[in-house]
């Protein structure tokens, strides 16, 4: 995609592009774990974008569904740097909650894909069920699915109103 963007006809143009999608993990079920979850995706291209960037479209997206107490802490990442991870403040488990991820294109990724030398991509991945504890204060994210999620919540949603 990034390739793509390099050699277009015309040349470079800004581009975002998202998706929702479901990631798989090996990892044992608990309070704040599912073994399969849901994670927003983002990919910005453009010219002179900076961290500043990033945060802001992080902090826009989290406080459009209304959660504003967010922490970001340095990461690594083998694609990006600098790179966070992103938690918000759960209050009724009293304690900061990872709820997602993100970075810059490194350089030495993107010029060998012929991108002009001042264009920068910033990319995120945030997961969906988390924020929703947050949002919801739900303290055990398995009453979100199965045979425990609370339908009367669910109906009882602005976003499941038409």
């Amino acid at each position: 995609m990034l390739y793509q963007l390099a050699t277009q006809p015309g040349g470079f143009s800004p581009r975002k592009y998202f998706s929702i999608d479901r990631v798989f993990r090996n990892e044992s079920m608990d309070a704040t774990h599912l073994c399969e979850f849901h994670q927003v995706e983002g990919l910005v291209a453009d010219r002179n974008l900076t961290l500043g960037d990033l945060i802001g479209t992080i902090k826009t997206f989290f406080e459009r569904i209304g959660i504003t107490d967010l922490k970001f802490k340095p990461a690594y990442n083998p694609y990006t740097e600098p790179s966070m991870e992103i938690f918000g403040y759960h209050p009724d488990l009293k304690k900061w909650t990872e709820i997602g991820n993100s970075g810059m294109f490194r350089p030495e990724m993107l010029r060998p894909m012929g991108l002009p030398e001042d264009v920068r991509v910033i990319a995120w991945g945030l997961s969906l069920e988390r924020p929703t504890m947050i949002k919801y204060r739900i303290s055990n994210i398995r009453e979100l699915f199965g045979h425990k999620a609370a339908l009367d919540r669910t109906r009882a949603a602005p976003i499941c109103q038409f």
